[in-house]
């Protein structure tokens, strides 16, 4: 049995506050690799919180990797796990920024991203490319929150050789908050879905009530809401696709 240790981060980031949330995300990634995790997802725009602009503008968004992201290749390299983590970027050829997920692997390289397609916000461009992350023995299709929202971009990442799905996200209930689009989207493709969300609140949007979830055919497998940050570790089996723990497995962090 080909089994994988995951994380999934379900976190409180301070919108604006850059430092603290680098800082939040490294104190994570350590905890995790003491449990031997081998993938590590973090929610979208993890670095900044999802709602910054109020507070601290675009001009601190770099070209990838910046020196943050560069310690964070040495981090991971060191903790031998593979991490998906939520970054805002500007792109080298067009200066043009956007709301990325990018994907280091256990030897501290950069073997992937994914912009965000579904553009919901002022400041970022949308992405055009939508490829699965190949991790040597898996395909990831990564569905950043609103690509979740219709079926499109999971069938193209489908289509394209995907075997599971990671939604790492910022999308909290209320008037525009998920009802069910993450089932669907593990109906119409017949793929898990790991749900990576946070929790806390930014300018106009709460995260309070927000799960994290694991979810196959449809259904709920596993779900995480809470008000403080939570490392949350489940186990996988990769042969055929389905959940081994019967619960998360919590580390809350200070």
């Amino acid at each position: 049995m080909k089994k994988i240790r995951i994380a999934l981060l379900h976190l409180l980031p301070i919108a604006g506050d850059i430092t603290y949330n680098q800082n939040l995300i490294e104190k994570a990634i350590k905890r995790a690799a003491e449990k031997n995790v081998d993938w590590l997802v973090t929610p979208e725009l993890a670095t900044s919180g999802l709602q910054f602009t109020h507070l601290i503008g675009t001009d601190w968004i770099k070209q990838q990797p910046d020196k943050w992201m560069s310690h964070l290749h040495n981090m991971v390299d060191l903790s031998k796990t593979t991490v998906f983590i939520g970054c805002a970027e500007k792109l080298k050829q067009d200066n043009k920024l956007y709301n990325s997920v990018f994907v280091i692997n256990q030897k501290g390289e950069l073997i992937g991203k994914q912009k965000k397609i579904a553009r919901v916000d002022n400041w970022s461009e949308s992405g055009r490319f939508i490829e699965p992350i190949d991790l040597g023995y898996v395909k990831v299709g990564v569905l950043i929150c609103a690509d979740s929202y219709t079926k499109n971009i999971a069938d193209t990442l489908l289509t394209k050789g995907a075997e599971i799905l990671i939604a790492p996200s910022s999308w909290g209930p209320g008037l525009h908050g998920p009802n069910g689009e993450w089932e669907q989207r593990s109906i119409d493709t017949g793929l898990p879905i790991f749900v990576c969300n946070r929790t806390g609140e930014d300018k106009t949007v709460s995260f309070w009530e927000a799960e994290s979830l694991v979810i196959k055919n449809g259904k709920r497998l596993l779900s995480h809401k809470s008000t403080q940050s939570a490392i949350l570790i489940f186990d996988w089996n990769l042969d055929n696709m389905d959940l081994i723990s019967s619960n998360f497995v919590i580390d809350y962090i200070d």
